[in-house]
C-alpha cells in the first residue's frame, strides 16, 4: 500500500512539474475551448471546398486518423485523398463541440450528420468523433483523430 502511494505521489509531481506557467494559462483560458471549436468548423469547410491548404495548417505534421472503418491515416494519405476528390462532402450538419482544455492539450468530440461520399460510394450518415489538439509553439493543431458512423 505505501509503495502505491509514493507512486501515486510521484506521478503527481512528474505531471506538476509538465504544467508550467504557459501551459497552465491556457488551461485558464475559456477562449482556446472557443479557438478549437473554431477549428473544427474550419477543418469541415475546408473538406468542403477541398482546400488541403487550411487542412495542411490544421492538422499536425505528426497527426494521425481513425476512420469508421478502421483504417488509419497519416496527415499527407487524407491531404491526398481530400485533394484527390475521393472524399466529398456535400453538406453537414454539426451537433453539439464539447472541448476539454489539458493545459497544453485540447480533446474536442462532437457529432454530424453528413451528406457525403467516400470512393464513389455514399458514405453519409451520422458520425461521432473525438480530435485530439496540443499547443505547439502558440498554435493548436491536431494531432489525433477518430471518427465513428452510428447505426
Amino acid at each position: 500500500m505505501k509503495n502505491l502511494i509514493w507512486t501515486v505521489l510521484l506521478v503527481c509531481a512528474c505531471v506538476g512539474l509538465g504544467t508550467g506557467p504557459g501551459r497552465m494559462a491556457a488551461a485558464q483560458n475559456p477562449g482556446v475551448a472557443e479557438h478549437v471549436k473554431q477549428l473544427e468548423l474550419d477543418w469541415v469547410k475546408a473538406e468542403q471546398a477541398g482546400d488541403v491548404t487550411r487542412l495542411g495548417e490544421i492538422l499536425a505534421r505528426d497527426w494521425m486518423g481513425i476512420g469508421p472503418a478502421g483504417s488509419r491515416r497519416n496527415r499527407q494519405q487524407y491531404l491526398d485523398v481530400v485533394k484527390g476528390g475521393r472524399y466529398k462532402l456535400e453538406s453537414f450538419e454539426t451537433g453539439p463541440i464539447d472541448v476539454k482544455i489539458l493545459g497544453n492539450v485540447a480533446v474536442a468530440q462532437g457529432s454530424d450528420i453528413e451528406k457525403s461520399t467516400t470512393d464513389g460510394k455514399d458514405s453519409s450518415g451520422k458520425y461521432v468523433w473525438t480530435d485530439v489538439y496540443a499547443e505547439r509553439g502558440g498554435k493548436w493543431q491536431a494531432v489525433r483523430s477518430h471518427v465513428s458512423k452510428v447505426k
